[in-house]
């Protein structure tokens, strides 16, 4: 038994073996010493007593998928090792092979994946600077790859679809050009893999074989060798693991990165998209407000538009007239989103078909989810929008799909087919004789222990029964001297005896027989109706998409209803004009009709860049935030929180917003900015949206200040940029940029004063603001009174730029000043540089352009050199 093991565990290294023996599965060797603290299980060992014991340990086979979950989650695949042959027709060892590697991204079970998310595995192969991508998510079939030729794109795309395995040629481990891909796929199994796949003419005769075409050339991948290498390689990993089946797989769709609206990772992030930027939690983020969906596949669905707007004017108008015909219609949708909240996964049972796991229950499940679409078509007739006719063709008769399930299983079957009992009574009339003969048996029991205790006259008499000896008479030891002759003694007990009798025994084999004989035949009829079932899975999967279609429009609708949010206006022009426009999650939260809406107007002719100033907490980032959002609703297909919204399409949303270190990857905040501010002007065009929430902070102000200008001149002057942006800022002198830039307007948030306190209003309006209230901002965040006070005489003296001759603030000689910093001064400015000290004191900076200052600093530098 071991060389068998130790031969079949030769060709899976990198797994643990689930080794088949009897009710458990076993492990051995290493395997067990790493799975046994895992699993929490106890770890023995073969042979105790000998030399060099075995160590091994296991578990109930019934109880697999428990502690297959808890490997997967600690990065290990699992190979499940199965008895091929009945033991009791076994020569020799019982036969035994691999029948399928579970891993993270070959999970089918749908209790163990996210019902709301996809779970993919992604197909790498780089060459000559380009890069092909294959995305396949086993659990449904979805199949899609993709030439890359930009590294951040490719990274974004990675980290957009958070797969949860990676294949990769052998070679790829210690490639330079793969730091950034393995930084992406942190946490991911990544797995290399031989690399004759990946090479066009084995990847083209593995899609032949796995789709069952001809040819390549009708799947558009004749001039994409990249993407088919990286499918290749991919299948190839799928189907030596996979040994059930992958004909639920859908033919691959290929798409370019251009095909939607781009969003990089970090600005995702910063408009919290699918999670919060501090939970990481769906909870508070847009996919949270808009998922209302019913269905499991319209949840995967929703959350795949969110991470893939679109830019084609036309597409995004054909979704926003479906919602609008459901939102019309709102009481009508609600009872369509009512008969969905019924629908199983029945995409994701499909796949289970193809791999032959599927349960009885899901079969049901199935069954009863078909059983909705006869009523959902005859609901759509009554609204009219253009994909209503291509939406009802995805839907085909299953009538007899459903009657096959209906007729062969039991309302209410157990969830594992070794239970018994799934298969209904007239579907197989030698079940039904066998079935007969069974229960026919229990009254045979009866009978025969009362007729035994009737003629042996011995009251305590009972025939029972266990899966050692059968069926067998107990008799205590205080009558065994009744005990009848053709009695033969089985096994003895401290209190009693057992015996059989040769009509028993004959009794036995016919029951016992006829139960197994059920199971074998119970199995059997199962095995054709999922072979059946198998032949609808490409129907079930259309089916599928077209309830996650209709399931997300209505969705938008009702959701729209509930939020007050309108019909956007998509256009091919560079204007964005939103009126009352709001923040969808931040209204969310807020009681209803207290947010303060802000109009905005962006285009390419008058108001391409808009400066906007204003004190902390006044609502600046809610505001640019808000915009990108209602951007992205739009190209989603959305309707948007505003009064009226008129979206001229976007290619790419670019944000610099908040700061942060990036510790692990050994970068400071302002390099975190200065690398997101490099990707928006290497790679911004004049249809790009642009948010930018302070640039520079992370330096010293003069050079944040010039940083931020400069960034501002380029996006404006620059004729191959030239995005429509949002820049909100504290620096006060970019507002400057409006007198000498023809498309740089400034925006301020209003701002109250009241008694020497300030009450933010939250409303944009034209014009820069005159300060910045950051010493008001302090008091509300709590800072001390004592020390709001000395800011403020300190704030005095630097706006009237008052210097001793010692270059000290005069305001930090006072008396609120006396103490430390006054110790031990040292005369460090002579009377050169005293003079030096009062022609800064004397220049007014708020008359002087940023420029002219820069060239006074120079001037002054230059002063300095000749002194030393």
């Amino acid at each position: 038994m071991l060389r068998q093991y130790l031969d079949i565990k030769s060709r899976y290294q990198d797994s643990i073996l689930f080794f088949r023996m009897g009710d458990f599965y076993e492990m051995f060797f290493e395997d067990a010493t790493v799975a046994a603290p895992i699993l929490e299980i106890a770890l023995t060992t073969r042979d105790r007593g000998k030399e060099n014991p075995v160590p091994m340990c296991g578990i109930p086979y019934h109880a697999a998928q428990t502690y297959i979950t808890k490997l997967l989650k600690n990065g290990r695949k699992v190979a499940i090792c199965e008895q091929v042959e009945d033991p009791a027709l076994a020569k020799g060892i019982v036969r035994r092979e691999v029948v399928r590697v579970v891993t993270p991204g070959l999970v089918t079970d749908i209790a163990e994946v996210d019902a709301r998310e996809h779970n993919y595995i992604v197909g790498l192969l780089h060459r000559d600077g380009l890069w092909g991508v294959a995305f396949l998510d086993f659990s449904t079939g979805d199949v899609s790859l993709t030439e890359i030729e930009d590294l951040s794109d490719l990274v974004n795309e990675i980290l957009k679809l958070g797969p949860s395995e990676a294949v990769m040629p052998d070679g790829y481990e210690g490639a330079t050009f793969s730091d950034f891909i393995r930084l992406s796929l942190s946490g991911t199994l990544i797995n290399y893999i031989d690399s004759s796949p990946f090479e066009r003419e084995k990847a083209s005769q593995l899609m032949c074989e796995t789709f069952g075409i001809i040819s390549i050339d009708g799947l558009g991948l004749s001039d994409k060798p990249l993407a088919l290498g990286a499918l290749g390689g991919l299948i190839r990993y799928v189907v030596d693991n996979e040994k059930g089946g992958v004909t639920h797989l859908s033919l691959p769709r290929f798409y370019a990165v251009s095909d939607f609206l781009l969003i990089d990772e970090m600005s995702k992030r910063n408009l919290e998209l699918t999670k919060t930027i501090y939970e990481g939690t769906k909870s508070g983020s847009l996919l949270s407000l808009l998922d209302q969906t019913a269905s499991p596949m319209g949840g995967r669905l929703l959350r795949e538009w969110i991470n893939y707007p679109l830019v084609d004017i036309d597409e995004i108008g054909l979704r926003l007239e479906a919602v609008g015909t459901f939102y019309e219609n709102a009481s009508e949708a609600e009872e369509i989103s009512e008969r969905f909240r019924s629908c199983a996964d029945i995409e994701r049972i499909a796949a289970r078909v193809a791999t032959k796991s599927v349960t009885p229950r899901e079969l049901i499940a199935l069954s009863d989810s078909l059983k909705i679409i006869p009523d959902l078509l005859s609901r759509l007739v009554s609204f009219e929008f253009s994909l209503r006719e291509s939406i009802s063709r995805s839907f085909e008769d299953f009538s007899q799909l459903i009657g096959k399930i209906d007729a062969t299983l039991v309302d209410s079957p157990s969830q594992n087919v070794r239970d018994g009992g799934i298969i209904r009574d007239g579907v197989n009339k030698d079940l039904d004789e066998l079935r007969g003969i069974s229960r026919t048996g229990k009254d045979y029991i009866l009978d025969l222990e009362a007729t035994e205790k009737k003629n042996t006259k011995i009251p305590n008499l009972k025939v029972r029964f266990n899966r050692v000896f059968g069926y067998y008479i107990e008799i205590t030891n205080s009558y065994l001297n009744m005990v009848p002759p053709q009695y033969i003694r089985k096994q003895t007990l401290v209190g009693a005896e057992r015996f059989i009798t040769p009509e028993l025994k004959e009794f036995e084999a016919k029951v016992l027989g006829a139960q197994e004989r059920i199971k074998v035949l119970e199995h059997d009829i199962y095995a054709e109706l999922c072979q059946f079932v198998g032949g609808w899975i490409g129907s079930i999967k259309r089916a599928a998409k077209a309830i996650a279609l209709i399931d997300v429009l209505v969705n938008f609708a009702l959701v729209a209803r509930d939020r007050r949010f309108v019909r956007p206006r998509m256009s091919d022009t560079d204007c964005i004009h939103i009126k009352a426009g709001r923040h969808p999650m931040v209204e969310r939260f807020l009681p209803r009709g207290t947010f303060v809406p802000n109009d905005v107007y962006l285009d390419g002719e008058s108001s391409q860049l808009l400066i906007i100033t204003g004190p902390n907490m006044a609502g600046k980032s809610t505001i640019i935030r808000q915009v990108a959002i209602i951007v992205l609703m739009a190209q989603m297909g959305c309707f948007v929180p505003a009064d009226s919204a008129e979206i001229g399409v976007v290619d790419r949303i670019f944000t610099r917003v908040g700061a942060s270190d990036f510790i692990v990857r050994g970068q400071s905040t302002f390099m975190v900015e200065m690398l997101e501010t490099a990707n928006i002007l290497n790679n911004a065009t004049a249809k790009s949206l642009v948010i930018l929430d302070e640039i520079g902070r992370g330096t010293s102000t003069f050079d944040g200040v010039s940083i931020a200008w400069a960034v501002s001149e380029y996006l404006h002057d620059h004729p191959r940029v030239r995005p429509r942006t949002l820049f909100a800022t504290h620096y006060h002198e970019l507002t400057e940029l409006a007198a000498i830039k023809s498309r740089v307007k400034n925006y301020n948030i209003a701002v109250k004063e009241w008694n020497d306190r300030i009450i933010f209003l939250r409303k944009m309006e034209k014009g820069a603001s005159s300060h910045s209230y950051g010493i008001e901002v302090a008091r509300l965040a709590g800072i001390p009174r004592d020390v709001i006070d000395r800011a403020r005489e300190i704030l005095q003296n630097l706006e009237r730029g008052e210097f001793n001759a010692q270059g000290i603030p005069i305001r930090a000689t006072g008396t609120a000043s006396q103490g430390k910093w006054q110790q031990d001064q040292f005369e460090l400015f002579s009377n050169e540089s005293g003079k030096i000290i009062e022609e800064i004191a004397g220049l007014d900076l708020y008359q002087m352009t940023p420029l002219e200052a820069m060239k006074k600093i120079e001037e002054l530098k230059e002063k300095i050199k000749k002194m030393s």
